[in-house]
């Protein structure tokens, strides 16, 4: 299975001590070497920073052909990299969480997943406790709308 994926999802794994999950459900993730970038800059948190100057064996990080695409010059670099990047490896799926670039990527035909689809299939595989870890994921900064949260949790 080919994996891709934008900087927040990572970011946020990372912040909630849950980044494991993704070699659990995917065994390899790609990344573009943007977003490896973007996870090593100043502004990123210093566990974030930390974790992406030793990358686990399962991280692999891309560079990709830069294509010019007026589509996705709205789009911050991560997310464009990453959607192109996933074309580019003809990807089973990429990791994205904002919503223009999640509506882009369908239009493009990718097959996507956010985080806290995620974390409701870690949930399902038993490798984490969903309300627990929406809690932290919540703690760590992440906003989503609290009637979404209630309705992914009775849906286990």
């Amino acid at each position: 299975m080919i994996v891709v994926s934008d900087t927040s999802p990572i970011c946020y794994l990372l912040l909630i001590n849950q980044i494991d999950i993704l070699k659990a459900l995917y065994n390899v993730v790609i990344i573009p070497q943007v977003v490896a970038n973007e996870l090593s800059a100043f502004e990123s948190p210093s566990a974030v920073r930390n974790w992406i100057a030793h990358p686990p064996s399962w991280l692999q990080i891309h560079l990709t052909e830069t294509l010019q695409s007026n589509e996705l010059r709205i789009l911050d670099p991560g997310e464009r990299e990453a959607i192109l990047l996933a074309e580019q490896l003809n990807a089973d799926v990429v990791i994205l969480d904002d919503k223009a670039a999640r509506r882009i990527a369908v239009e493009r035909k990718l097959r996507i997943i956010g985080l806290l689809g995620i974390l409701k299939d870690a949930a399902r595989s038993g490798l984490l406790d969903l309300e627990t870890t929406f809690k932290q994921l919540q703690e760590a900064g992440f906003w989503v709308a609290p009637d979404l949260l209630d309705r992914l949790l009775k849906e286990d």
